[in-house]
């Protein structure tokens, strides 16, 4: 699945649940690769800066992954954000494999690294 097929099925979802008072748009990535050590914490929350408009948090897990929980009522920043963290934001990481999927988490006002 591409990164127009995602986001329009978040599109889709959204509406069928039209009657909830939410528009947030929330995402959970986990992140594989040559990502840990290498800035890309740090290079993921500066891009978050840099979209605008991207809540969240950033954190090693003990298995080498990186793990994100993103959020945007702007589905096109959301879209970007992936796509960029797709890409790697740090010179010095090598992302291998990204699982995006649909989260529900509390909503966040600011973006962070975790640990």
């Amino acid at each position: 699945m591409d990164l127009t097929d995602f986001i329009a099925r978040i599109i889709l979802k959204e509406r069928a649940f039209k009657r909830r008072s939410w528009t947030m748009q929330k995402v959970r990535l986990l992140v594989s690769g040559r990502v840990q050590g290498v800035g890309f914490r740090y290079s993921t929350y500066a891009l978050a800066l840099d979209i605008g408009d991207i809540c969240g948090r950033v954190w090693n897990n003990d298995d080498g992954t990186v793990e994100i929980l993103a959020q945007s009522d702007n589905p096109s920043k959301l879209a970007k954000f992936i796509q960029e963290v797709r890409k790697g934001p740090s010179k010095w990481s090598k992302v291998t494999y990204v699982d995006v999927t649909m989260a529900n988490f509390p909503n966040y006002s600011d973006f962070r690294m975790a640990n």
